[in-house]
């Protein structure tokens, strides 16, 4: 990890822009990288590019790879969210950590690779506020959840054992969360949490990134509610997990993935009323159909999504699995007319948090 050129003071001004946008509009966050990616039909040999041609394991399905080997193609498709309305713009990094990265043998790539990630959307932010200086875009820096589970043993016949430590994983996310802050990210989006657990790991490692390059940036923190039951995968409620994570004062609190945003707004709804912050959304363009595809157009994804709006529940929406530029374009158009949550004052209480919310007296 190399000595930062950024400034602090860069930094804070970006912030207070994000939050002036914030307070002004319902800001609209990107949609699918990897529904977009799947679009282009890549073999193995264009996963690869010329650098990684001889490669000792395969590495197609290693979308975040390609902001290495195919940069022109995830630079264009952060430019036709961008050109679609999105106000964030989120990095090819879903799975840039040591502990995804395994699984192709690339661990020693995992800081280039958030790098480069987030220069590439920032570039495409930047070439987009070139033309229209008025509307500020912001490069959410993504850190995803692994491909492993704190909380949860991975083997039915041994519950108390684990395949990952809390120290592995804050190792594995700051050296992310360094990566991102050097390409230029405006803010640091820890996203699709099942695990709590892994989710405060990731948070524990932003705190100390901040501390050791002196860039502190907003954080957004979004939760996946697994199924109908309304928990995540590691068994919490909304509030639950809210409570478990509000130490973090995260710029945005909300849910992402699993769920598509008819079977979401419950759940946003219970986050809503308990969060004395702003709350994010981006639900999956509908459940997936047996073929692994999603059927939910457009329009009828942003009807959802602006029946949220009208009732004051969001201040970021977006899309996650199966949403498309198009779809953001629909939900950026059916959300401009209204204004955002208003933050509650929730009274100050001792609030707790095992797998269900405990608030005292």
């Amino acid at each position: 990890m190399t000595k930062l050129t950024r400034s602090m003071d860069d930094c804070r001004r970006t912030t207070a822009r994000l939050h002036e946008a914030a307070a002004k509009r319902i800001l609209v966050i990107d949609g699918a990288m990897g529904t977009m990616i799947q679009q282009h039909k890549l073999g193995e040999a264009e996963y690869r590019g010329d650098r990684f041609k001889d490669w000792h394991r395969d590495v197609k399905g290693n979308n975040d790879l390609l902001v290495l080997s195919q940069p022109k193609i995830i630079r264009d498709i952060h430019a036709q969210y961008i050109a679609a309305g999105a106000d964030l713009v989120e990095t090819n990094t879903f799975n840039a950590q040591v502990i995804s990265m395994a699984d192709y043998g690339m661990e020693a790539l995992s800081y280039e690779i958030n790098v480069a990630a987030a220069q590439l959307a920032r570039e495409a932010c930047d070439a987009a506020m070139a033309k229209d200086p008025s509307r500020p875009r912001f490069v959410a820096g993504a850190v995803g959840p692994t491909n492993r589970t704190a909380s949860i043993s991975p083997d039915v016949n041994d519950p108390g054992f684990r395949n990952v430590t809390f120290d592995q994983l804050v190792a594995a996310y700051k050296e992310q969360v360094w990566g991102l802050i050097e390409g230029g990210s405006d803010l640091i989006l820890i996203e699709t949490i099942f695990d709590t657990l892994n989710a405060k790991a990731a948070g524990v490692a932003t705190l100390q990134a901040f501390e050791e390059t002196g860039i502190e940036l907003p954080i957004i923190i979004s939760g996946t509610i697994t199924d109908r039951s309304g928990r995540t995968l590691s068994g919490q409620t909304p509030t639950a997990f809210w409570y478990s994570m509000r130490h973090l004062r995260p710029f945005a609190i909300g849910l992402n993935c699993a769920l598509g945003a008819d079977l979401m707004r419950p759940h946003l709804a219970e986050i809503s009323s308990v969060a004395d912050t702003l709350v994010s959304a981006y639900p999956n363009a509908g459940l997936p159909n047996a073929m692994g595809e999603y059927d939910e157009s457009p329009d009828d994804m942003a009807c959802q999504i602006e029946a949220w709006a009208k009732d004051g529940l969001v201040n970021i929406v977006g899309g996650c699995c199966g949403s498309t530029p198009d779809h953001i374009r629909h939900v950026a158009e059916h959300v401009a007319k209204f204004a955002p949550r208003k933050v509650p004052t929730i009274a100050p209480k001792m609030r707790l948090s095992g797998l269900e919310a405990f608030v005292a007296g």
